[in-house]
């Protein structure tokens, strides 16, 4: 299964509006077969499924091939790390002003940086030999605002964790 055939789902819920939730997303026979982690479902997924980036970024994967584990991650993993090439770049864009991109999120996401050196929930990254079997290395699905404000963070000497948490997809 494939973005794609996720078209009359994604359909239903644009219609349903605030009507067609989270529960009755999830509760579709098509999402249920994954048995993905709500967490993942709901950023790839619901948030994300039929976004015309995302679907060109990653419309060739096979959902059912993805096996999603929560791993800890070394914070200077995320240095390189890439994003799909829709969005290149969109990641450095927030590093540049971690400060900001903080500030505009719920209270909540900035004790966490402080306190924590880390994220309140953690992005999504997947196994590069699912969208090509000669590469290598994990790249950002969802979190890029996320990873943004890590790099960001490191860039201007400010609290970061060594090791952050992560959804990380892997054939």
């Amino acid at each position: 299964m494939k973005l794609k055939d996720l078209g009359p789902l994604m359909a239903r819920r644009r219609a349903g509006g605030l009507s067609y939730d989270y529960d009755r997303f999830h509760a579709d026979p098509m999402v249920a077969t994954l048995r993905w982690p709500d967490d993942v479902l709901e950023q790839f997924l619901y948030d994300f499924g039929d976004n015309p980036a995302f679907v060109n970024d990653y419309g060739s994967i096979d959902l059912r091939a993805i096996q999603w584990r929560l791993e800890t991650v070394p914070a200077a993993d995320f240095h390189e790390m890439p994003t799909g090439a829709t969005d290149a770049g969109c990641i450095e864009e927030f590093a540049e002003n971690p400060v900001h991109w903080v500030k505009v999120r719920p209270p909540e996401v900035g004790r966490q940086w402080e306190e924590h050196g880390t994220w309140l929930r953690p992005p999504l990254l997947i196994d590069r030999r699912l969208l090509d079997p000669s590469s290598s290395g994990l790249q950002v699905v969802e979190g890029r605002t996320r990873v943004g404000v890590l790099r960001g963070r490191l860039r201007e000497g400010l609290h970061v964790a060594s090791h952050h948490q992560a959804w990380v997809g892997r054939p």
